[in-house]
């Protein structure tokens, strides 16, 4: 700990206080999340395996955007959940400075890049639906890869911008963290510097981007509730918004925590409710997003049978050949 100019502090890391004090509350949530976190981890590497070795799925616009939503889901779920078992079972419970903003960076990146996966996807759904002749045309294997190799480098880039924003405080006596991962309203919190502005600024541009593709989501699917209004028949209706179910799941999985933490002032930032709703959308969401994308798939569920099958075969036939 050094002293500087103004009487503030500069500190070699921070101390998370994770969610829990207790130890016999600390003993059941650490199975808990450790199973709930393995689930996730398989399901989205069986989602994004099952869609790479299928030829078909992959080219087509849903499960691909659909294969890059579980890769950030893996990041978002391991760049928290990791640190927080360790909390719940270790009594050492720092993080470097340089690593405190190492994570809120990939939160930052994951978390946005969800963001906008959600609204691609939107979009997808919206010209399926509402211009089923274009489809091909407009939903091109090449326009679904700027979609997201946009998504990733927007995300990146809202990630340097909190991370350079953060990285520029000063910080006094605390350095307690009241969360089980860095985020940026504990952190500006901690601050001595005057924050203001930039809090003002990472208000404005984090709603910015959190709002834009929710209004792009919603948009696509009034126009998505329009057509499918005038379609004559019951099942032809049922047919349409069962593709669109899983994705709104998702959705209001999704957004339906995040708002509620994070577009206020940091000035009204609970530590305790900040860190039961993270655990919504760091555990509970990507855990959930397998079962929702593929228990009522047929498309999905016929593509893990065949890669089953391979797999049976390959191991039987090695286990021939040595015998």
């Amino acid at each position: 700990m050094e002293k500087e100019p103004g009487n503030e502090t500069h500190f070699a890391g921070f101390i998370l206080l994770g969610l829990s004090t207790s130890p016999t509350f600390q003993g059941l949530l650490f199975p808990l999340f450790l199973s709930m976190y393995l689930v996730s981890l398989l399901g989205n590497l069986l989602i994004i395996l099952v869609i790479c070795s299928n030829d078909t799925l992959f080219h087509t616009p849903m499960y691909f955007f659909l294969s890059h939503l579980s890769l950030a889901d893996i990041g978002f779920s391991s760049n928290a959940v990791p640190k927080m078992l360790q909390l719940l079972v270790s009594k050492t419970n720092t993080i470097s400075y340089s690593g405190c903003l190492t994570q809120l960076y990939f939160f930052v990146v994951f978390c946005t890049t969800d963001n906008f996966l959600l609204a691609s996807m939107a979009y997808d759904r919206y010209v399926a639906i509402c211009r089923p002749l274009h489809y091909s045309t407009v939903m091109s294997y090449k326009r679904c890869l700027i979609l997201a190799a946009g998504s990733w480098l927007l995300s990146n880039a809202q990630g340097l911008l909190y991370v350079s924003s953060i990285s520029g405080f000063s910080f006094c006596a605390s350095r307690e963290i009241p969360h089980f991962f860095c985020d940026v309203h504990p952190l500006i919190k901690l601050s001595c510097s005057d924050t203001s502005s930039v809090e003002t600024m990472l208000m404005f541009e984090g709603t910015a981007t959190m709002l834009g593709p929710l209004m792009l989501i919603l948009i696509s699917y009034v126009f998505i509730v329009s057509r499918v209004w005038k379609v004559p028949s019951a099942s032809g209706k049922y047919k349409a918004f069962s593709t669109c179910s899983s994705h709104l799941t998702t959705v209001a999985l999704f957004y339906g925590t995040l708002i509620g933490t994070y577009i206020r002032p940091s000035s009204t930032y609970s530590g305790a409710k900040l860190s039961v709703a993270s655990v919504f959308y760091t555990v509970v969401t990507p855990m959930l997003n397998p079962f929702i994308y593929s228990l009522r798939n047929s498309e999905m569920h016929g593509a893990m049978r065949r890669l089953l099958r391979i797999w049976f075969w390959k191991e039987r036939s090695v286990g021939e050949m040595r015998s």
